[in-house]
């Protein structure tokens, strides 16, 4: 049976570790024998991961990341997140993570939007 907080808390953990420039730790730490990626700027697999978050560390050393929200049910944690990057460039992304039977991340899809300038209303994206 999966453990819905540790999950959710590993995902955090992932994530966090990845982006602020330790890929290889951050799969050592949380991914199974298996990871496949859904984004297209990534390349398949563990060593696609890698290249793309030490590229965005070694290119955008000063983004940062605060988690907003996790949500966890059966095999699935998602997370919504708030990022900061060069000259205040805000995003907000949805990122779902697969776990697989040992509590390991097997599968990873996202969509990302720019927070814009200008909104219709007050309230914000995240």
């Amino acid at each position: 049976m999966m453990n819905l907080e540790e999950n959710k808390q590993n995902a955090i953990s992932f994530y966090k570790t990845a982006y602020e420039g330790n890929p290889k730790k951050a799969i050592a730490l949380y991914v199974g024998n298996i990871y496949i990626q859904h984004n297209p700027a990534v390349a398949n697999g563990t060593q696609g991961f890698i290249e793309y978050f030490e590229r965005m560390q070694t290119e955008y050393p000063d983004k940062s990341i605060k988690f907003v929200r996790s949500i966890a049910e059966g095999d699935l944690v998602a997370l919504h997140t708030h990022q900061i990057w060069p000259e205040q460039d805000e995003y907000v992304t949805m990122d779902f993570f697969r776990f697989d039977e040992n509590g390991k991340i097997c599968e990873h899809w996202d969509a990302i939007q720019q927070v814009p300038k200008i909104a219709a209303n007050e309230n914000s994206m995240y």
